[in-house]
């Protein structure tokens, strides 16, 4: 969690909001991202869609059964789409999001009966400092 919470403030520095991921296999990191939607001009630039895209790049395949994702918010919708096309096995997550999650909120994806594969779920990971992060980003910014 922590190359997470590095990567979120990377984004933070550049303008976007405060979101880092990390792909771990057998132990090794492979794949570190922060959000980068604006200055990609890209919507799906999500830390979470980057890291899983890096690692299945390395990794030659598109499945990654043997990985698990580190995030430092709840995925939204469309990311918890991509954690279960990949078959990501395990999510740990850091701080909640009432208003855009959708492991523990929203639509709670994962356990929808039309979801083919649900990971692992460890929420809580780091929470309070990945939330000050995001508190901090937004106070900034109104």
């Amino acid at each position: 969690m922590r190359l997470a919470l590095d990567a979120a403030r990377e984004a933070a520095a550049l303008g976007e909001v405060p979101v880092g991921a990390a792909v771990v296999r057998d132990g090794e990191v492979i794949a570190v991202a922060a959000n980068a939607p604006r200055r990609l001009a890209d919507p799906t630039a999500h830390a979470e869609i980057r890291a899983i895209r890096a690692a299945a790049e390395l990794l030659g395949t598109d499945r990654l059964e043997t990985c698990d994702l580190w995030v430092t918010l709840e995925p939204c919708a469309m990311c918890a789409g991509a954690i279960a096309h990949a078959r990501i096995a395990r999510l740990y997550y850091g701080a909640s999001d009432p208003k855009g999650g959708a492991v523990e909120h929203g639509p709670r994806f994962f356990t929808q009966p039309t979801c083919h594969h649900r990971p692992e779920i460890y929420a809580g990971i780091a929470e309070a400092e990945a939330a000050v992060l995001l508190r901090d980003f937004f106070r900034e910014r109104r």
